[in-house]
C-alpha cells in the first residue's frame, strides 16, 4: 500500500489548464522553515549577488584564479568531481534495462534525475569558470582546438548525454502532466536512449581525465600516469554506486511517503547488492594504483608531505572503504555499507582535487587556495540543484510507483 496516492497530474492539466496547473505546481509542498532552508536560501541569495558582480567585473573579481592556475574550485569538484558522482545513472541503467536486474528498477529513476540534474548544473558552472563565457560555443563547433581535441569529444559526449538523461526521464514529467500518449511514445525511446547513454557516458568519464593527459609537467607525479583516463572512468563506478547508497539512504527518510512498503523493504537489499559492486570496482582501482606506482618507481616520492597526503588517501579512503564495503557485504552490516559509502565519497573528492587542484602546480610560488566567495558559489550550485531535486520528487512519480505500473497491475 502507497503511504501517499497522490498523484498530480492525471489529466488536471487538461482540466484546469497548462497555465494555471503549472502555477499551482510552484507552491511550495510542506514546511517552510526548515533547517535545510534556512541554511540554503542565505547561501544561494548570497551565490546569486556573487554570480553577478562574477559577469559584471569579470572572473578575477571573486576567484583566485590566475593564467597559470586557469582551473580551480569550479573545475576541480563542481565539474570534475560531481560527473563521478553523477555515474550512477549509466551503472544502474546498464543494469536494469540492458541486464535485466529488475531489483534495481525501483531507483533507477531517481538516479536517471540525479544524473541529469548534475550534468545540467555543472555544464552550468563551466559558464562561470570561463572567462569569456560567450565562447563556450568554440569546444563544441571546434574552432580554435579542432575536431580532434579532447575538449571537443567531451563537450559533445555532455551536450549528447544530457538528451540522453533528459529522454530517459521524460516519461516521469509525461506522467506528471497526463499525457499518457506521450509517455508511452517517450517509454518506448528508452531503451535506445540508454544504450546511447551508457556509450556517451563511458567515454567523457574517461575523457575528463584525457584532458589531463597534456598536464604531464603540471600534476603531481604521484598522481599523473598515462592511466589517467581509465582510473576515471573505474573511479566513476563506486563513486556513482555510493551517491546512489547515500542519497538513497537519505530518500528514504526524507522523501518517506513517497514510497511503497514494498520498495522500504527492498531498500536494504539493493544497496547491499551495490556494496559488491563497489568493493570490486573499488579492488580493480586499487590494483591499477597500484601498478601504476610500482611501475614507475615512485617509492622516493613517498618520504615528502606530498606522498604522506598520496598514502593518506589510497590507504584511508581506497583500501579502508573498499574493506569495508566486503566485510558488510559479507556480515549484512547494513549501517557499515553507509559508513564505506560516505568514506568513499570524501576519497573521491579529494582524488579528484589532487588531480586538478592540490597537485596541480603543486611546485609553484604562489598556491591556488579557493577564495570564500569561490566556495560560497559552489555550496549555491549544490543548494540549488538539491532545490529543484526536491520540487521534482514532491511532483512527479520518480520515488512513488509510476501510475501506468499501478493500474496494469
Amino acid at each position: 500500500m502507497m503511504r501517499n496516492n497522490h498523484y498530480p497530474a492525471s489529466g488536471e492539466a487538461i482540466r484546469q489548464g497548462t497555465w494555471k496547473f503549472f502555477l499551482s505546481e510552484l507552491k511550495p509542498k510542506g514546511k517552510l522553515l526548515t533547517p535545510f532552508n534556512i541554511i540554503s536560501i542565505p547561501v544561494i541569495l548570497a551565490g546569486i549577488v556573487l554570480i553577478v558582480i562574477r559577469f559584471w567585473k569579470g572572473i578575477g573579481s571573486i576567484t583566485n584564479l590566475t593564467q597559470e592556475v586557469p582551473w580551480g574550485l569550479w573545475i576541480g569538484f563542481d565539474v570534475v568531481t560531481g560527473v563521478a558522482f553523477a555515474g550512477g545513472a549509466y551503472v544502474i541503467t546498464f543494469m536494469v534495462y540492458i541486464l535485466n536486474i529488475k531489483k534495481y528498477h525501483s531507483i533507477v529513476r531517481v538516479t536517471v534525475l540525479n544524473g541529469f540534474l548534475a550534468y545540467v548544473f555543472y555544464a552550468g558552472a563551466l559558464l562561470l569558470d570561463l572567462g569569456r563565457p560567450w565562447n563556450v560555443i568554440n569546444p563544441v563547433i571546434g574552432n580554435s582546438f579542432g575536431t580532434s581535441s579532447v575538449l571537443f569529444l567531451v563537450a559533445w559526449h555532455f551536450l549528447l548525454y544530457m538528451v540522453a538523461e533528459l529522454i530517459e526521464f521524460s516519461p516521469a514529467v509525461a506522467e506528471w502532466l497526463g499525457a499518457k500518449r506521450a509517455q508511452k511514445i517517450l517509454s518506448g525511446m528508452t531503451l535506445g536512449a540508454v544504450i546511447f547513454g551508457i556509450t556517451l557516458s563511458t567515454l567523457h568519464q574517461s575523457g575528463l581525465g584525457a584532458l589531463f593527459l597534456m598536464a604531464k609537467d603540471k600534476i603531481h607525479p604521484l598522481w599523473y600516469s598515462e592511466f589517467i583516463p581509465i582510473m576515471f572512468f573505474v573511479s566513476s563506478i563506486f563513486a556513482g554506486l555510493s551517491m546512489v547508497i547515500f542519497e538513497g539512504s537519505i530518500n528514504q527518510k526524507v522523501f518517506f511517503d513517497q514510497i511503497s512498503e514494498k520498495n522500504h523493504r527492498e531498500h536494504n537489499k539493493i544497496i547491499h547488492s551495490l556494496s559488491k559492486i563497489c568493493a570490486v570496482t573499488m579492488f580493480a582501482y586499487f590494483t591499477l594504483n597500484v601498478l601504476v606506482f610500482v611501475h614507475e618507481k615512485r617509492w622516493p616520492l613517498l618520504n615528502t608531505p606530498m606522498g604522506y597526503w598520496y598514502l593518506t588517501e589510497m590507504l584511508g579512503f581506497v583500501l579502508l572503504p573498499m574493506i569495508l564495503f566486503f566485510l558488510s557485504y559479507r556480515k549484512q552490516n547494513i549501517l557499515l555499507i553507509k559508513i564505506a559509502s560516505v568514506i568513499t565519497m570524501i576519497g573521491v573528492i579529494i582524488n579528484r582535487l589532487n588531480i586538478s587542484v592540490i597537485g596541480f602546480r603543486w611546485d609553484a610560488v604562489h598556491h591556488y587556495y579557493p577564495s570564500w566567495m569561490e566556495i560560497t558559489v559552489t555550496l549555491a550550485v549544490i543548494f540549488t540543484e538539491l532545490w529543484i531535486f526536491r520540487w521534482v520528487i514532491r511532483r512527479m512519480p520518480v520515488l512513488r510507483d509510476s501510475p501506468a505500473l499501478s493500474h496494469e497491475k
